[in-house]
């Protein structure tokens, strides 16, 4: 009890616009099994797995990439984040470790690889975001690690056509790096091959699959980190 009184829960408007399911009445008993009463209760969701939170009567309902919660006594649904102090979101944590599995089964062979070192990145980028440059700037004397880049533009559409430029090129690394650090800064064309095209939007489709809802994420050994967070990044490196 102690602990739920000290794990607040925050309703936050997300992409997933912010749903509170009132109770339906389908007659649920005291003895059904939370499952079965999320079944009965809204057996349009399709859900992947319901565990017991540490909040007493409350569970964690895994969807796809999304975490939303269930109370089964009133037959609730929320959609938003569960906080523990100092600030600490427990469903952000979550869902970058659903993230960080999955991310075992990204087609490493579809990305742009850039270095040759040992440790491995996984990073979803954008060539317009300046903390993506920023992260791009700290691996730039970095011997020792290998990054599989993939384009998610998300809030920089526009910068489509530089993605193309990228995926194109000969030697992607170099192409890579010449858009990201300044360096000899090239002009896109305006016209790529539709397997081009295709190719990024793969990118943007494994994107949306991994949840990536912003640039950079990165995945480092099993870890998630969301922005240019380059002292979480050395961490996890050493």
């Amino acid at each position: 009890m102690e602990t739920s009184r000290r794990i607040v829960l925050a309703v936050q408007i997300a992409a997933l616009a912010m749903l509170v399911f009132t109770q339906v009445a389908l007659g649920a008993t005291a003895g059904d099994k939370p499952d079965a009463v999320l079944k009965k209760a809204f057996p349009q969701l399709k859900y992947d797995s319901i565990e017991p939170t540490d909040v007493s009567g409350l569970y964690e309902v895994v969807v796809g990439q999304n975490i939303v919660y269930f109370y089964p006594e009133k037959e609730y649904l929320f959609v938003g984040d569960i906080y523990a102090p100092p600030g600490k979101s427990l469903t952000a944590e979550k869902r970058g470790a659903l993230a960080a599995k999955l991310v075992q089964t990204l087609p490493l062979d579809k990305a742009v690889k850039v270095g040759n070192g040992k440790k491995v990145v996984i990073e979803f980028t954008d060539p317009d975001c300046p903390f993506c440059k920023k992260v791009s700037e700290f691996f730039k004397d970095r011997t020792d690690v290998t990054r599989y880049v993939y384009f998610t533009p998300l809030a920089h559409p526009q910068a489509i056509t530089k993605v193309y430029y990228i995926l194109a090129a000969a030697d992607k690394e170099k192409a890579y790096k010449e858009m990201m650090l300044g360096t000899n800064q090239p002009k896109p064309l305006d016209n790529y091959s539709e397997a081009i095209k295709a190719l990024a939007q793969e990118h943007l489709a494994l994107g949306k699959k991994m949840g990536v809802q912003g640039t950079p994420t990165m995945f480092v050994g099993g870890k998630q980190v969301v922005g240019a967070d380059t002292p979480q990044l050395e961490q996890l490196l050493k």
